[in-house]
């Protein structure tokens, strides 16, 4: 009898220990709020974190930036340039850093980091590109092969201040 006990408590003991990690965590990615690009030809955009429900956007823009504010399972709440809101299947997105071009006007794509640098290229505003090299201020941005460095406040889809290598 005081075996059946002892086993019985050690049971229950071991099932109120709270709940236990996973070995393995679902996304590796630093928590929200990061950035993200659309992975897939046509993203579909919906109101809450499931299937069940409705779609409120389509997009079908890849590499659009996109900044994750927050994470439940599969499914990750995004921002476009916009401001809309809303959940996305995390496969329909990717860790590909870009950048949308916001402003009244053109930017400058300079061929240095610099204020004073050369203009070699121009993007107006909603173009797409990829960043790299960010850093004191300016973005090294390619839209298709045609690559300079604009300003990161010309960009949405960088944080101010922030570095990538």
């Amino acid at each position: 009898m005081r075996i059946a006990s002892l086993v019985l408590f050690t049971l229950l003991a071991v099932g109120t220990a709270g709940p236990v990690a996973p070995a393995v965590a679902q996304d590796a990615a630093p928590q929200p709020p990061r950035w993200m690009s659309i992975g897939a030809g046509r993203a579909l955009m919906r109101t809450g974190p499931a299937r069940t429900y409705p779609g409120a956007w389509l997009y079908q823009r890849p590499d659009l930036p996109l900044r994750v504010t927050a994470a439940f399972q599969e499914w990750r709440r995004v921002q476009d340039p916009d401001g809309t809101e809303g959940w996305m299947l995390v496969n329909l997105l990717r860790k590909t850093r870009t950048a949308y071009v916001r402003g009244p006007g053109a930017a400058a794509m300079r061929d240095k980091p610099s204020a004073g640098s050369g203009a070699a290229w121009h993007a107006a505003p909603g173009v797409v590109g990829r960043i790299s090299a960010c850093g004191e201020g300016w973005c090294r941005f390619d839209v298709k092969g045609k690559a300079g460095f604009v300003e990161v406040g010309d960009l949405w889809g960088v944080d101010p201040g922030e570095v990538l290598p």
